[in-house]
């Protein structure tokens, strides 16, 4: 499982959340193309993937809702369960520690930092809140191996760099500053404007 494609793991993420839906409506079974129809795309992909993670449906009654949904679990979460911190609490920083708090039982954010002191010593949503020049500390002694930046720009490259060296094996970049870390840790960039522009070229060759 190791070899899985990123995107496929993207996708199982995503097959994952719809599925807890349809658990939750006391759905039993679901068929590939019911999947597909809630991700918007194909049923052959749906397909495709959930052969490459070795689960086959029925024709008659297609996947069995809480075997697959058990299934992705088992590949994607840790056993043990991962720690993550937010460096930057401001108002995106705060928005993604509220929507982690108590919703992955796996993967749990254990700290927040940030730089302004009128912040640090604080609680958000029942987390510690430390000064950005604790990371090589608080990363050590609470085990955290992921980091969620949401720092201004300018201020990336260095507190990458600082995450790295206090053992961080993924990192997860909200701003708009592209960041250079070793081969061996996992980054993953998120530019919001990059995606809004994508959306606004096809609205615009929509019209």
């Amino acid at each position: 499982m190791k070899n899985l494609p990123h995107k496929t793991i993207e996708r199982l993420s995503q097959y994952r959340r719809a599925l807890l839906l349809c658990h939750a409506k006391g759905m039993v079974h679901i068929y590939s193309h019911e999947i597909a129809k809630i991700q918007h795309i194909t049923p052959v992909q749906v397909r495709r993937d959930i052969m490459l993670i070795g689960y086959t449906g029925t024709l008659r009654k297609g996947y069995n809702v809480k075997e697959l949904i058990d299934l992705i679990g088992q590949i994607i979460d840790s056993e043990e369960g991962i720690n993550v911190c937010v460096v930057g609490i401001g108002n995106l920083g705060r928005a993604i520690t509220n929507y982690f708090s108590g919703k992955r039982t796996k993967l749990s954010i254990a700290a927040v930092f940030d730089v302004e002191l009128s912040k640090v010593g604080k609680k958000y949503y029942r987390i510690d809140c430390f000064h950005i020049d604790d990371i090589p500390r608080i990363i050590k002694e609470r085990k955290i191996e992921i980091g969620i930046m949401t720092v201004p720009g300018e201020d990336a490259p260095a507190i990458a760099e600082m995450l790295v060296k206090a053992g961080i094996k993924g990192l997860l970049n909200y701003t708009p500053k592209p960041v250079n870390v070793p081969d061996d840790i996992y980054l993953e960039e998120y530019d919001m404007i990059t995606s809004l522009e994508k959306v606004a070229f096809f609205v615009k060759t929509h019209h």
